[in-house]
């Protein structure tokens, strides 16, 4: 069995291009994927190509930028080829059936890591209760009487 999972960030734009003959869309970027163990205290990653086809390709390209979370399934594959001057080389790269976002647009464009989103805004019919919310405690939750019953 043939199967990769990667999660990581995109170390750079991603790259579309068109087959000649056909125009069918392929994609080409980067994922920087964490160790779980850091090398002299600190941290490492691997540097994994993925190559996108078609629809997938195009959905690449259109949403994600460099430094997007990315979360790819795919397989290994490897190729070889004789450039100009008869030299082989060969690559090793993933071939991604799905790609999904790992984190929403608001993470990902407008705060820092480590600063925290504003709160949601409250419906309006919601609102005249929400003084009383915020005077109850300072981790969220409602104050509960301390009769012994539960609220529910």
């Amino acid at each position: 069995m043939n199967k990769v999972i990667l999660m990581g960030r995109l170390t750079r734009d991603p790259e579309i291009r068109y087959t000649a003959g056909n125009n069918v869309a392929v994609c080409q970027f980067t994922v920087a994927v964490d160790r779980r163990f850091k090398s002299d205290n600190q941290p490492t990653a691997d540097f994994i190509p993925v190559v996108a086809w078609r629809q997938t390709a195009e959905f690449v390209n259109k949403y994600f930028s460099k430094g997007s979370r990315i979360a790819v399934t795919g397989q290994i594959q490897t190729r070889s080829w004789d450039d100009q001057e008869g030299k082989k080389h060969y690559a090793t790269e993933v071939i991604a059936d799905e790609v999904e976002f790992c984190e929403s647009k608001r993470q990902e464009g407008n705060y820092q890591q480590g600063m925290t989103p504003p709160p949601p805004p409250v419906p309006s019919d919601m609102r005249a209760s929400q003084s009383s919310y915020n005077e109850g405690s300072s981790d969220g939750y409602f104050p509960l009487d301390d009769d012994g019953d539960v609220p529910f």
